[in-house]
């Protein structure tokens, strides 16, 4: 028996795109938007008709912004909070036309029986990071989160597919993709973020040293460790800016790689089976569709995940 393939969605990342993608003249009989909402259920339709999954999980930020990676470098993502608050978690800034979308959105995923996964104190990249590892058999993610390149794995059969031209144009992204435009292995794709930083992030990486920069540095050492090494021994042939830089940086480049490498290892315990949909799940989605004016787009979803 063929190995099931698995596939993992990266739920925010998708329907921030679905939003921005779907004009908001898009509205419920009360007024209400829904462009994320159908943009979402236009995706998963369209990944399940194409893609053809055994297994499925919209992978959820529980905690968008987990202290403990704040803690290791307090700049992590504090572009995006809402209102800086003394006590309490951080609030991330969205927009209010989709906040309220949102609900909807994992409401129809449970519907269809798309299992939403998240974790406490975790990110959507930490469950994504683990399901992929722990799966027996080939993984899609669907993401546009480039950090999640390091989970590729061309022996395990994890790919990436990342929506550089749109949904309907995925690139899959394997080793060979991340070797031919960025000149390193998957496995270094995280020292290579955090070398070169992530302003979207508000990861600030190594001043001086860029994209080109930073493979080259793989190349010759390796690892971010092989690369802080030879910084720090004077008989290592190195610019002298980018050792200086280097060893400016080395606080930062202590604790960078918590911060950026996925957790994959999280105590999951979700059956990510898809199953066809039962009489009682295409109705409450019939329900949920004239509830919040989801039309046809509703109908390709049920269409899709009602196939054996």
């Amino acid at each position: 028996m063929p190995a099931q393939k698995l596939l993992l969605l990266d739920s925010a990342s998708l329907y921030f795109r679905a939003f921005f993608g779907m004009p908001d003249s898009l509205r419920a009989p009360d007024g209400t938007p829904v462009n994320a909402v159908r943009g979402m259920l236009d995706f998963v339709a369209t990944l399940v008709d194409t893609l053809k999954p055994d297994a499925m999980a919209a992978c959820w930020d529980n905690d968008w912004r987990p202290a403990w990676r704040v803690d290791l470098i307090p700049s992590y993502k504090g572009h995006r909070v809402e209102v800086p608050r003394e006590t309490g978690p951080d609030v991330e800034e969205t927009p209010d036309l989709l906040d309220v979308q949102v609900p909807v959105i994992a409401q129809a995923l449970e519907i269809l029986g798309v299992p939403v996964v998240g974790a406490d104190g975790y990110e959507a990249d930490d469950v994504i990071g683990t399901l992929a590892t722990t799966w027996d058999g080939p993984v899609d993610v669907v993401t546009g989160d480039r950090d999640l390149f390091q989970l590729v794995d061309d022996v395990r059969g994890v790919r990436v597919l990342y929506p550089a031209k749109g949904m309907r144009n995925l690139e899959s992204v394997d080793a060979a993709w991340i070797r031919q435009r960025y000149a390193i292995e998957p496995t270094q794709y995280a020292d290579f973020a955090v070398l070169r930083g992530d302003p979207s992030d508000g990861l600030p990486g190594v001043a001086g040293i860029g994209e080109k920069t930073a493979a080259s540095m793989l190349a010759a050492h390796g690892d971010l460790a092989g690369i802080v090494a030879a910084a720090g021994d004077r008989h290592v042939k190195m610019a002298p800016r980018a050792r200086a830089n280097l060893l400016a940086a080395s606080d930062y480049l202590a604790v960078a790689p918590r911060v950026v490498e996925v957790v994959r290892d999280l105590p999951l315990d979700v059956d990510l089976t898809l199953r066809p949909l039962t009489p009682q799940q295409v109705t409450a989605m019939a329900e949920l569709a004239q509830t919040w004016g989801l039309g046809r787009t509703a109908e390709r979803a049920v269409a899709a995940l009602s196939a054996p």
